[in-house]
């Protein structure tokens, strides 16, 4: 996957900075630094964790395996309208894999992935807790439940 450099500002290191010292440097408290950087910067480039380590005293490499084994975490910046299909037993027995590759399909393109116009990014989750209504898509925070590959064309529809 290319990596995209952005150049922190100023005020971005001053941002993180203060996230570090709010959390008392605390490197026991990554996890937390970490939540608070991904809801102020959308997502966490590597730019972003090189700040945290120096700051916390945490190699990157270790950040960098909290930041990748913990989904909820992400490297690249989502679209405005965040697709996440859920691949949970329930979802996958009912069709949600075919769901996927028709928003795969439309979309141009794969998980983890984000569409050139910034409208839309897709990713998958293990369950929702909807499991009667299988299989789910979450757009944002909207919820659409028993969504089969021919409801896809309308879902994003209503995003244009």
């Amino acid at each position: 996957m290319s990596h995209i450099k952005i150049e922190l500002r100023k005020e971005d290191v001053d941002f993180i900075k203060g996230v570090c010292d709010s959390f008392n440097k605390d490197p026991q408290e990554l996890i937390n630094v970490l939540h608070a950087c991904q809801e102020h910067f959308g997502y966490l480039p590597a730019e972003v964790q090189e700040v945290v380590s120096e700051h916390l005293e945490v190699p990157v490499a270790k950040i960098y395996g909290v930041v990748t084994f913990y989904s909820f975490f992400t490297m690249t910046p989502k679209g405005k309208n965040p697709i996440s299909i859920c691949l949970g037993t329930a979802c996958y027995v009912r069709g949600a894999e075919k769901v996927l590759d028709e928003f795969k399909k439309e979309l141009g393109i794969q998980v983890g992935q984000t569409t050139k116009d910034n409208k839309f990014s897709l990713s998958s989750l293990r369950c929702v807790g909807a499991c009667g209504l299988a299989p789910v898509v979450l757009v944002g925070d909207k919820t659409y439940g028993r969504v089969a590959p021919d409801d896809v064309k309308n879902i994003l529809k209503e995003y244009e």
